[in-house]
């Protein structure tokens, strides 16, 4: 009976350190780039803009051992928005944050892992207001929208594995605040992302 009782306390202690040293979360710093397409509304106002490069700090809780849980904070340095509204020419200079959560599933193949998320985003639009902009009557702008993505991480250790991914932020074209920059349409901004995950 002592040798039983021995045997289950020792299988329990040895699922438990299994439990325990199973990665069930991560986290990963990736180098972003968001990339703004040319959008002419049906009014006069034409918008376009050049890519934007910053970071991405991503956090993963891991329902099951393909599906997990995403929460992400993007912040980029800065980039030009340009508005051409018929005769006049504006830029406004712009950084830009993001905020979104996402459900992911993940593909094993391997020491390959592709995956697809999805999810809901908010973003803010911030003017920096300096030489570069040419307007003042800007202000800070927030949308709402959708995220969506795909990519594939490569497992270099237990612990460590390499990102990239492609990910697309649906949202409103900002208007800053200034009424003549209004266009009624919606972004597609690509958003090419190459990072390192940590899992514990």
């Amino acid at each position: 009976m002592k040798k039983i009782v021995a045997l289950v306390i020792l299988l329990a202690g040895g699922v438990a350190a299994a439990r325990a040293q199973e990665s069930r979360q991560d986290i990963s710093l990736s180098g972003t780039a968001l990339i703004e397409p040319f959008m002419a509304s049906s009014t006069t106002v034409q918008v376009n803009s050049t890519p934007a490069y910053g970071a991405l700090l991503s956090y993963r809780f891991m329902l099951t051992p393909t599906s997990a849980l995403e929460a992400n904070y993007g912040i980029t340095y800065q980039n030009s928005i340009g508005f051409y509204v018929n005769p006049n020419h504006y830029k406004v200079l712009t950084r830009t944050q993001e905020m979104s959560g996402a459900f992911v599933k993940s593909f094993v193949f391997r020491n390959w892992n592709p995956f697809v998320e999805a999810g809901p985003t908010g973003l803010i639009f911030l003017p920096i207001l300096n030489s570069g902009t040419t307007t003042h009557d800007t202000k800070q702008q927030t949308e709402v929208g959708g995220l969506y993505g795909a990519g594939i991480a490569y497992e270099i250790s237990p612990s460590f594995d390499i990102r990239a991914e492609y990910r697309g932020l649906v949202t409103k074209v900002p208007t800053f605040g200034d009424s003549q920059f209004t266009t009624n349409r919606w972004y597609n901004i690509s958003e090419p992302v190459v990072g390192v995950a940590y899992h514990f």
